[in-house]
Formats: structure tokens, sequence, C-alpha cells
């Protein structure tokens, strides 16, 4: 059998992990709102609409930070529209995704919603169709406490006290062709400025985030980057990474490699951040908000036989399978190991689309259900709270087309002192099974305290609403010594070890 080892050191630290990198997103897109967090139709559905068997599967994942409206959605929103009454609220063209936006749900109700599953809001605003004015003016409904005209018009849209919203997008996608009111970086870095410099003025307590590339294979990644932060990195907190990843060639090997290059996208958008900090002679250090991340491309076919201007069709409904739930854990423990410098991150979305969990279109009885990547995103989320320790392994490897060397082990630990729990997360991509040595090196280790695993699947295998066939179960085969834990990672496996330690 081949052999794996890893060394955790208590003194070697990468940092205090921000709650936030277990972020989500949830955007006016296909049945993301509609039928998604609310249907009032539904026999789950709580007073004001929103669906509870959603909200109890949403705190099952312990998402501390949802990011909203939008996404493409918000470059052609109007804020406006969705606050009031219900009854005279516009129905709009939505032009990003070529739907109806009823406005049912606007800032009022998601931010109801949002403290029922204690989460805060990410909030975007429009820098597409429109510019520093409407910003500043939701900022100032949002989180002025009274005495103003928009702060006077929440009260009397029933929200007395302030949302005291702290997280701010300067729009979305800037760099995208796509996006309604597109820019260049120039145009967009300008903008971004005098924006960040207004919504200051009216609330110097908030974070902003800036547009990054939309992906790292842009024609434009890197002198966008650069371009956008020359302008405005002094009046900002973070810069925005997205990036999805897919399996279309049918390539296991090089599919569960991907997470290594996310962590080069990372790596590059780091140096360009201190590059700029260099240049301008600055001592701020711009941390990154990775809000859009995850596996899409399964839906990308179906979609384009979807009907434009219909009421949230469904679209973007990706079907999870063994694979996907794989590089899902691969990509959570690469955001922890760059957690010194990636403080926000956000699993995009949330219900229906591309998401962990999925509701049944036009059935008002079955309850939501948990996609294969529900499970890892649960377990990190739940289990990844205190301070990343890096990682020393020996693995073998593989080769692909793009890396020289991929090891079978993708890993990262967690210590909570509070708990006095390390976890060790760690994905095998090896089809074989490994004998695994585990060294806690500074830590005592006293006994088991949860350990799960998910293995022994097709990689194609998937769930649905009438069977959970992918699931974590509990994992038994360990060995102790006093700072040594041995144990088999089966082939094809996500693994969460914790260890209670002193």
């Amino acid at each position: 059998m081949v052999e794996a080892k890893l060394k955790y050191s208590r003194r070697r630290k990468i940092a205090e992990i921000d709650n936030r990198i277990y972020g989500s997103f949830v955007e006016h897109l296909g049945r993301g709102v509609y039928g998604g967090i609310y249907q009032p139709s539904h026999k789950e559905a709580d007073s004001k609409g929103f669906r509870k068997d959603v909200k109890d599967l949403i705190r099952e994942l312990n998402v501390p930070l949802i990011r909203y409206p939008g996404g493409n959605f918000v470059s052609g929103y109007n804020w406006e529209d969705a606050v009031g009454p219900r009854d005279e609220r516009p129905k709009r063209l939505d032009l990003a995704w070529r739907t109806i936006e009823t406005n049912e749900v606007g800032i009022h109700e998601f931010f109801d919603w949002s403290q029922e599953i204690g989460s805060e809001i990410n909030m975007a605003v429009n820098l597409g169709t429109r510019g520093i004015e409407e910003a500043k003016n939701l900022l100032e409904y949002c989180n002025h406490p009274s005495g103003t005209y928009w702060s006077d018009l929440r009260i009397k849209n029933g929200h007395k006290e302030p949302f005291n919203i702290k997280t701010w997008c300067l729009g979305n996608e800037m760099d995208g062709p796509w996006q309604i009111g597109h820019k260049t970086a120039e145009e967009y870095g300008r903008l971004a400025l005098e924006t960040a410099k207004a919504m200051k003025l009216v609330d110097d307590s908030i974070e902003l985030v800036l547009c990054g590339s939309s992906s790292g294979q842009m024609p434009t990644f890197g002198e966008w980057e650069l371009t956008v932060l020359d302008h405005a990195c002094e009046h900002i907190d973070y810069l925005s990474l997205h990036q999805y990843y897919g399996n279309p060639d049918d390539d296991l090997e090089h599919y569960l490699a991907r997470s290594l290059a996310m962590d080069g996208f990372i790596k590059g958008v780091i140096a360009m951040c201190d590059a700029i900090k260099a240049k301008k002679h600055s001592k701020k250090t711009i941390y990154l908000s990775f809000d859009e991340w995850n596996v899409w491309y399964h839906s990308i076919e179906q979609d384009k036989q979807i009907k434009p201007w219909q009421v949230a069709p469904p679209i973007l409904e990706d079907h999870y399978n063994f694979e996907d739930a794989l590089l899902i854990g691969c990509l959570l423990i690469t955001l922890l190991k760059n957690s010194d410098r990636v403080k926000i991150a956000c699993l995009a979305q949330l219900v229906n689309v591309i998401a962990p969990i999925v509701t049944d279109e036009n059935n008002d009885n079955k309850l939501a259900w948990k996609q294969t990547t529900f499970y890892p995103f649960m377990h990190v989320s739940n289990y990844g709270r205190g301070v990343a320790l890096i990682p020393e392994i020996e693995s073998p490897g593989y080769s692909t087309k793009d890396y020289d060397y991929v090891p079978f082990i993708e890993s990262i630990a967690v210590y909570n002192e509070d708990k006095e729990v390390v976890t060790i997360f760690a994905v095998n991509r090896s089809r074989e099974n490994l004998d695994f040595e585990i060294e806690l090196d500074g830590f005592e280790c006293k006994e088991m305290y949860q350990a799960f695993e998910m293995t022994g699947y097709d990689v194609k295998e998937t769930n649905d609403s009438s069977e959970q066939r992918v699931t974590p179960i509990n994992k038994v085969d360990f060995q102790f010594s006093e700072d040594k834990i041995y144990t088999s990672l089966k082939g094809l496996s996500w693994n969460v070890i914790c260890i209670k330690v002193k």
C-alpha cells in the first residue's frame, strides 16, 4: 500500500481564519430567490413566504456572510423598486439573465431572512447602469440611523433600526463585456474610487470590495488589477476574485488538480496587490475576497434552451456528482491555505443556482435536499474555525497536462484553541488507498473527537430528492501514539479528522 505523511506544528501558523471565508451568495437569478429561499405557496413557507426547510439546511452550513443581490443582476438593478408596499412594486426586465424580476423580495425581506439564518449581508451596488449617487443613497437607506430622506424612508417602510451592513461590493465583474455597463479598467477604477470616497463619507465603518478580474483567463487579467488598484487602493479594503471550475473533458486527474490553479490564481493576485503597495509606498495591505467560486459546467448546454422573459426559470442548475464534491473539498482546503490574505469567500451560489441546496421545481410537497457538494462545505464551515496551520506533506503524486506534479494528498489543519481540537481536512486524489501518518508537533493527542469520510462511490454518482446516495459516514480506523495518528485514506475520498489535544 502507498504511504503518505503529514506534519503540522503548533508554532507554524498561516493565520487566524476569518469566518467570512465560509460565505455564500444569493443572486436574483433563476430559482435562487423565487422558488428557492422564497416560495409562499409551499407547505414549508413561513408567514413571510420563506421556506423553513431551506432555512434549516442553510443553518447546517453555518454561513456567516451572504453576497446579495448579484452578480450580473446588480448591474441593471434599481434597488428602490424593491422597497415599500409589495403591491406597488414594479415588475422589471432583468437584462442580465433575460428574465422578469417581480421585486417581491428586496432589501427589507432579505435582511430579515438573513437575520433568521444567522448571516450578515455583503451588499453589492450597481456601478453598471448607475453610480455614485445611487450607491451612497442605498448606504444611507441601510445604515444611517434617522433624520434624513433615505433613512426616514427605511423607517417608514418598517425598519426603525439601521441594517448596519458592513461589507459592500463596488459593482460586479466590470471587466466583462457581458456586463451591463461594462467599463475599461481606467473607467471603472475612477468610478470605484469616487464611489468609495462618497460611501465612506456616509459611513466610515464600512469595508469595500473592489472588482478584480472575472476570472484568471480574462485577456485583461493582471493589467486590470494593477490599473484599478492604482486608482482606488487607498480607499478600498478587498480585491475580488471570481473563478469557476468544470470537467467538460471527463478527465478526473486533471479535474481534481484544479485546486492548484486556484492557488496560483490567488498568489498571482496577491503579488499584484503587493506590487501596487510598493509602488505607492503604502502601509496598507489589500486583502482578497474570493466572492464567486464553485463548480459550474453541467447546466451550460441545457440553459441554451431556456426561453427569455420568464419569472424564475430553472437556469444554472448543475446536478453535482461525487467527483465535484472531491474538488469542492480541494478548493476549500486551498482557500484555507491562503487564509492570511483571503478573508472573504463566497460559494456561488446557495440554493438551486449552482448550489449545494436544491428545491424541486413546481413541487409544493417535497422538501429541499442536499447535493453531494453540501457535505464538504458543511464540514469545513463547522469544523474549520480557528487558526490554519502550515502543512508539511510527503505524498506521491501524478502529472497532468498542466502540472508535472500533483500530490495525491490535499490537506490543511485548523486548530481551535477554545475547544482544544485540531481538525484535519484531507482529500485523497489517488484511486488507491493510502496509509496515512499524521504528526502533530507541539500537541498531545488525547482522543478522537469526530471523524468522517466520503468514499467508495462512483465518481458520477449524484443525490436527488428521493435518495441521498452520496453522504459522509463515520471514520473509525485509527491508531494513536502521543503525537501521531495512523489511519488509511481510502482511494478518492474526502476526510475530516477532529482530534482532542492539549
